[in-house]
This record gives C-alpha cells, structure tokens and sequence, in this order.
C-alpha cells in the first residue's frame, strides 16, 4: 500500500510540473487572455491521454500502472480527465441519466463551492 502511495505522490508531482509548464507554453504561444485557454488545453490534452491510457493499459496489461499514470500522472496534470473519464464510463454502460447527474452535480456543487470558498474566506459568512 506505501508503495502504491508513493507512485500516486511521484505521477501527481510529475504531472503538476507538467501542467504548470503546458500552462507557460500555451502563455507563450497564444499570449494573454481574458479567457482561461491555457486550463483549457491542459484538460482536453489530459482526458485525451487519460482515454489512451485506459484503452492500452487494459489491452497490454498494464493496469499495474493506473494509479502512477491515471490518478497520479494525470490526476496531477488535470483532475478534468478523471471526471471525463468517470462520465465516458457511465456513457458507457447506458447510464446516461446518471451521467448528466453526474457532470452537472460536479460542475454545479465544484464551482459553489469555490464561491462559498471565496465568500467565507473574504469575510462575507460567518
């Protein structure tokens, strides 16, 4: 179990590095914007690999590795691709209902919560 902690530590410090310089490239490359392109990028880069990974690491035996690749790599790179990937999967298996659900209980209650973050942090509650 240490072991399988310690691969999750080492992918997700990776990937963070890894954000924060595709972060500084996309920067570099498009300039300044208003609009969060950058953040944009990066996630649909990391679902787009967490999507690769799954197919070929089920394929080549190579679930071993899920939680350096899947939950460190690319849960540090972007968390977006775990929740593309939750979605795809309940797509998947018909639950469409549950994936809509899903993906509006996640975007609605994550960025509520980062108000009541902010609000309670600025002093407006208690």
């Amino acid at each position: 179990m240490f072991l399988t902690v310690l691969h999750v530590a080492l992918g997700g410090a990776i990937g963070a590095a890894c954000r924060f310089l595709a972060g500084l490239g996309v920067l570099r490359l498009l300039g300044q914007s208003p609009f969060p392109v950058a953040i944009l990028v990066v996630n649909v880069i990391g679902s787009f690999l967490m999507g690769v990974f799954v197919v070929v690491a089920a394929q080549r035996g190579l679930t071993h590795l899920n939680p350096f690749v899947m939950t460190g790599l690319l849960g540090g790179f972007t968390t977006f691709s775990a929740f593309s990937l939750e979605t795809a999967t309940l797509i998947e298996r018909g639950d469409l209902g549950q994936a809509g659900i899903y993906v509006v209980l996640s975007v609605g209650l994550s960025v509520g919560g980062l108000f009541l973050g902010l609000m309670i942090a600025r002093g407006v509650l208690p």
